[in-house]
This record gives C-alpha cells, structure tokens and sequence, in this order.
C-alpha cells in the first residue's frame, strides 16, 4: 500500500511544479509587453509651469491681401524732360552748361557757326531785294496804262512777278525761323542788312542739364541731340508686373515704394498700367509718381514696388502659433485638458503677422497661439526622458 502512493505523491509534485513554471513563464512575458506599449511623441501634457504661457485660439477666416513685391527703378518723368539739339548744320565753337547745371527758359547751352544759316539769310535778303525791286515796277507799270502806253497783259505780268517774289520772300523767312531765327533778329536782318552766321542753342525748358552729347569743335546735324534738360522735382518709378498678377493691379491703386540707396519707404499711387505684355519678359510696364522736391531720388536708382493684391477670406492662424521643425511647419491642436498634439500643417507665405492655412487643419480647431515654442520644448524633454 505505501509503495502504490509514493509514486502517485511523485506525479502531483511533478504536475504542480510545471503548473507553476508555466504561470511564472506568462506572467514574464506578458510584463514586458505591458511596459513596451508604445507612446506618440507628438502628444505632450502642460504643466502648472505653462499654464500662464499658454494661450489658446481657433483657425479662423480673416480677410487677407496678397503683397506682391516686384523690381523696378526711378526713371525721369518724361513730361519734364526735354531734349534739346541744333536747329541748323554747324560747328561749335563754344559751350557754357555743363553736367548738373540749373538752366531757365532762354539760357544759352552753345553757340554754333553755321554756313547754313548764313546761306539762308542770303537768300532770304535777294528775295527781299526782288520784291522790292517788283513793287516798283508794278508802280511804273501802273502809271505807263493809265497813260496808255502799254496795254493790260503787260501790267498782270508785273502783277504776277510781284506775287511771286513776295512768295519766296515769305519762304526764305519761314526756313529762317526753321532754323531757329527769332522773330526779332529776322527784324534786326530786315533793317540792317548784316547776315550773321552765328546760331545759338537754347534752353527750352527751366530745369538740370542732365546730359551733354557734345563737344567744342565738333560739327552738328539738327537730327541730333546735345543736351536733355530735366525737371527732377517729380519722378517717375517704374516696374514689370508678371502677367499672372495682372489682376491685382489698378490705376489709383496706393503702393509702397522701398529704395534701398536711400533706406526710405515712401508711398505712391499707380498712375498707369500698360495695356499690352512684353512678349519677352511676359510682364506688364507699371508707372507711380514720387515728389522729389530734394533731388534724393536719382533716376535709375533701384526700387521695390510692393503691391496690395484684393482681399479674400482665407484660414489663417498668427505667426507665434507656428513651431518649425525639419523644414516643416506644425501647430499644437488641442486634444484634451491641457493635452496638445503636434500636428503638421501647411501653410502659404506670411502676410504681415498672419499665415495662411492651405490644409492639415479644419476652421474652429483650437490650437495653441502663444507659448507654442516653449510647450515643444517640454515635448522634447520628456521624449529624452
């Protein structure tokens, strides 16, 4: 009888010493598992330390303009600048403005010696001479019919002879006043008799001697051009508009101007928009107008022409709200008391301290807008951890 129990006592130790090593194997492998469930290191928790940084806001719409920020330069105005060349074929024989000089209005640039003129005021005294010379003859003619000593045909040549020559005088002063003979010295020739061949250049227009084109003692051709004079107290600035942002432009449209020679931001309105594309740049020419009253703004000083593009609603969210990692943008959405989750989003350029939402966030989220900077940093502390 002990013989049959001592084996089966044997058998329970053994059946209940497996038993336990099995749990005890479980409940090893089920510790473990436990412990390693993964956590999202994109959630974070605020602390008692950032409640008071922390402020919260929702992705709302707000109207928005597009800046559109495009190259350009000062240019003359060019309803106040004048070109200014010889009226006849000459020589110079001297120059009185020079580069940076202030002219008015009748002031002499140079004077010429010209042949030219000289030729044309001869001609213009022989026609004189000749109308003369026909008037008289008419006279006599007049006193020989009432005579009756010659006949009618006689007398109508005369006539005409006397209407052509005051014809070609008539002529020979107007290409006297071609060439730039004031009304006053086609008198003085008149009375006198004296041909000068001495051309003056003139100012037409009260302003600065921007450019000078010639040298003394070089022969000229009234084709062209020895000085621009220019009226600088307005400016023009000009700039290429890209045909795509054609649309966000108007004539009478306030812009800003930056000149960055001179560190200024000045205002201006649009003044013209051209009405046709440049097939090689595929821009459109834009024109504003800027006060120059102290000659600070040179033409073809560069400029910046910053345009407002027409308002529309879009999502927005402000520039604090945006923490950058890895060259993307993300923003903490609220998924819980005080539990925020980094999410990526993306966004269009900033319009002055607002960004726009172009997808990863859906209007009326809550995200963080202040104090985004330092809840990553807390994020990032406890993923070390």
């Amino acid at each position: 009888m002990k013989l049959i129990q001592r084996p089966l006592l044997c058998a329970g130790l053994l059946g209940a010493s497996l038993l336990l090593g099995a749990c005890s194997e479980e409940s090893d492998t089920a510790a473990p598992t436990a412990a390693a469930a993964p956590v999202d290191p994109n959630l974070v928790q605020a602390g008692d330390n950032l409640g008071n940084i922390i402020k919260l806001g929702t992705v709302s719409r707000m109207e928005l303009s597009d800046t559109l920020r495009v190259a350009g330069q000062v240019d003359f105005d060019e309803q106040r600048v004048t070109r200014i060349g010889a009226t006849v074929t000459g020589r110079v024989t001297e120059l009185t403005a020079m580069l940076g000089q202030q002219v008015k209005v009748g002031d002499t640039l140079a004077v010429l010696n010209s042949t030219e003129l000289g030729a044309a005021q001869l001609a213009y005294m022989k026609a004189r001479a000749q109308a003369q010379l026909n008037e008289r003859n008419v006279e006599r003619a007049q006193q020989l019919f009432a005579a009756d000593v010659i006949g009618s045909a006689e007398l109508q040549r005369r006539e005409s002879e006397l209407s052509i020559s005051r014809a070609e005088m008539r002529a020979a002063a107007d290409q006297l006043r071609v060439l730039g003979v004031s009304s006053k010295s086609l008198e003085k020739l008149t009375s006198t008799g004296a041909i000068n061949s001495v051309s003056p250049v003139v100012a037409t227009m009260a302003g600065t001697v921007v450019e000078r084109l010639v040298a003394q003692g070089q022969v000229v051709q009234p084709s062209e051009v020895m000085f621009t004079v220019a009226d600088l107290s307005r400016v023009w600035v000009e700039a290429e508009v890209p045909e795509q942002q054609a649309a966000a432009v108007r004539p009478g449209q306030t812009i800003q101007v930056e000149i960055p020679a001179l560190g200024q931001q000045l205002t201006a309105k649009l003044i013209f928009i051209a009405d046709t594309v440049n097939p090689m740049t595929r821009t459109i020419m834009v024109r504003s107008e800027l006060d120059n009253s102290d000659r600070s703004l040179k033409p073809a000083m560069l400029a910046t022409v910053l345009i407002q593009g027409r308002p529309t609603a879009r999502l927005v969210v402000p520039d604090t709200a945006i923490v950058r990692e890895n060259n993307k943008d993300y923003l903490f959405v609220e998924v819980g008391p005080q539990q925020f989750k980094l999410t990526e989003v993306a966004l269009g350029p900033a319009i002055g301290t607002m960004r726009p939402v172009l997808g990863g966030v859906a209007e009326g989220t809550k995200v963080v807008t202040e104090g985004a900077f330092h809840l990553n940093n807390e994020r990032k502390r406890k993923e070390l951890e």
